[in-house]
């Protein structure tokens, strides 16, 4: 007979409102020992805000949070701030400080030694070899891993999570996959990437004024969420219709009026009304099922051959000459393709879309593009949003309607599609979280009639509801779609077909993301081309060796050591989610990793060159 899992904190009851926009009321819910919980739900419904009231940094407008006695939270917020000139110890130790005790004594009091072992130990656990690398060379994604051991040197019993896959590239993502798998604490994660919820998360809970209780919880991971939600919201129109349909029968009774005031007669007047206030009720509720209206316009041309690439290359410089990004792409671009493009930070994704766009051009090759041929383009650095535009200004630049499929709509109306408020109309632009530009940009393409979608990282931001929705018009687009997406869930639902590249020539395609990944994990190797013999195994000191080269052979060892930290330190910063959209950035940190490698590969080369003259 299985133990049931004792509840750690608890909500009664809890309401929250930002100004007069009401967040939630009504919450109430648990969480218990080695729960595993995935919070999704549309941009605005309160998620972060519950996140922090059940971390205890923010207060409710009423009902209550109970924390079991003795237990600890940690809380993980979307930015990760640390102070400026630390080390990753240092900042690992933060949250410890007040437990340092200057005399032993009290239980709940630290030595210096036990500061550093914890310390040390929740950097371990994070990946950290080097406790005294400073906090401001960290790249995105190990500054996320340093939040991550700041959080897990307090050993929490719950730990809260709010976006940790934001901006983290996918090597990042699949190490914190893994690293919460393997846990053995509570948590609760938000997050709109579903691979990532169907990998952590035993159960899912959808927050949203769609619900009685204000949220959908479901035992289970985002799969079986999604069949447990359709069914709730297949029964909820049901009840609605039934209730309607009552409701019109007790209306008719109510207005013929009851023939005697009898006990029967005002019960069923009272019921009535009940009846009346639940159909409101559940109206209210299936009203309240916001998701974008996101509808491309395919432009209806037939021609099969809309772009065609033929040995397409690129090359970009490094320290021997230059790199070659990708070579030979031959690709025919019909309707009814949708190619997505993977590969890591660097290898050339966003160079490639360009070049199909018309954006850039290749250096050998050719591209052959169908006369007339109309594109739409999205920019993952959003370049085209004016940031003091008004919002109204942005859909509708010399008029209050905008024109779609040959139709005038009201920019309100418009802007409602995309889960505007009127009210949001005067905004500038500048000042919409990045969720909302996404929508504008998305909302401005749909204006466009094309015959081909450039889309770079569109899902950046997004909620889940938009991110369905943009699945279901990508997947029902007539034309061509070109996707770059981090989102694996996407990328698999959308995409027919996907182009693999390496980032030093090579390009490959593929069936489905689990092909790709299959072939990237087959090709990694390690970094060193030529096996260090053991240090205890080292030959005699060679006899015919100069002075000078006697000296060298001695420190080579230690120099080859550190030329292959420089190494690993310089592929994780191409690594950096951060530097994505920088081209020039890139090509910097390309450089330096390329004459990192040079380095080691002529240390070991002569590493051979002094051993041969033992011989």
């Amino acid at each position: 007979m299985s133990v049931p899992a004792s509840t750690i904190v608890t909500l009664r009851d809890i309401a929250k409102s930002h100004g007069a926009r009401r967040l939630f009321s009504g919450i109430s819910l648990t969480v218990s020992e080695n729960e595993r919980i995935g919070l999704i739900g549309a941009n605005g419904s309160g998620k972060s805000t519950l996140l922090r009231i059940l971390a205890g940094f923010e207060k409710p407008d009423s009902g209550e949070r109970t924390l079991r006695r003795q237990a600890r939270l940690a809380y993980l917020a979307q930015e990760d701030v640390f102070p400026p000139g630390l080390t990753v110890e240092q900042a690992v130790s933060e949250p410890l400080l007040p437990l340092l005790a200057s005399r032993p004594g009290s239980g709940h009091s630290l030595s210096e030694t036990e500061l550093h072992a914890k310390a040390g130990e929740a950097l371990s656990r994070a990946g950290f070899v080097n406790h005294c690398e400073p906090v401001d060379t960290l790249s995105g994604g190990w500054t996320k891993r340093l939040a991550l051991a700041r959080a897990l040197v307090q050993e929490p019993d719950v730990l809260l999570l709010d976006e940790p896959t934001n901006h983290l590239d996918l090597e990042s993502v699949l190490w914190l996959e893994k690293f919460l798998v393997s846990c053995r604490f509570a948590f609760m994660v938000v997050s709109h990437d579903r691979a990532f919820l169907e990998n952590v998360a035993t159960r899912t809970l959808e927050l949203g004024q769609t619900y009685p209780d204000g949220f959908l919880s479901v035992d289970g991971p985002y799969s079986l969420f999604l069949e447990k939600r359709e069914e709730f919201l297949a029964a909820q129109a049901g009840r609605e219709r039934s209730l309607a349909s009552k409701a019109r029968r007790e209306i008719a009774w109510l207005r013929r009026g009851a023939k005697a005031r009898t006990t029967k007669a005002k019960g069923r007047i009272d019921e009535a009304a009940r009846l009346i206030q639940e159909l409101a009720e559940t109206c209210s509720r299936n009203a309240a099922i916001g998701r974008a209206g996101i509808d491309f316009t395919g432009s209806g041309r037939q021609t099969k051959r809309l772009v065609t690439a033929e040995a397409v290359a690129k090359r970009v410089p490094s320290p021997t000459g230059e790199r070659t990004l990708f070579e030979n792409v031959d690709c025919v671009l019909s309707p009814g393709l949708r190619l997505g493009l993977v590969g890591a930070n660097g290898s050339g994704k966003s160079t490639l879309l360009r070049i199909l766009a018309g954006l850039e051009k290749p250096d050998a090759g050719k591209i052959t593009r169908a006369p007339a041929l109309q594109t739409a383009v999205f920019d993952q650095k959003r370049e085209l949003l004016d940031p003091n535009q008004s919002l109204r200004r942005a859909f509708a630049p010399h008029g209050d309607s905008v024109l779609y499929r040959d139709r005038p709509i009201h920019v309100a109306s418009w802007a409602k599609r995309f889960l505007f408020r009127p009210e949001q109309l005067d905004l500038p632009v500048g000042l919409l979280s990045g969720g909302e530009q996404a929508r504008v940009l998305i909302a401005r393409l749909m204006l466009r009639p094309a015959d081909v979608l450039f889309l770079d990282e569109p899902t950046n931001d997004l909620d889940i509801p938009t991110l369905e929705i943009l699945e279901e018009s990508l997947a029902d687009f007539p034309g061509v779609v070109v996707l770059i997406t981090h989102d694996r869930f996407l990328l698999d639902t959308v995409s027919t077909v996907l182009l693999g590249l390496t980032g030093h020539g090579g390009t490959h395609f593929f069936a489905d993301y689990a092909q790709w990944e299959e072939s990237r994990q087959a090709s990694e190797k390690p970094v060193p081309q030529t096996p260090r013999p053991p240090p205890r195994q080292r030959p005699p000191t060679p006899k015919k060796l100069t002075y000078k080269e006697q000296k060298e052979w001695d420190c080579m060892e230690e120099t080859i050591s550190q030329a292959e930290t420089l190494l690993a330190e310089c592929a994780r910063q191409l690594e950096d989610p951060a530097i994505a959209s920088d081209h020039a950035e890139l090509l910097k940190r390309q450089a330096s990793l390329e004459a990192a490698k040079a380095e080691v590969d002529r240390l070991y080369a002569r590493w051979a060159d002094l051993e041969a003259k033992q011989a």
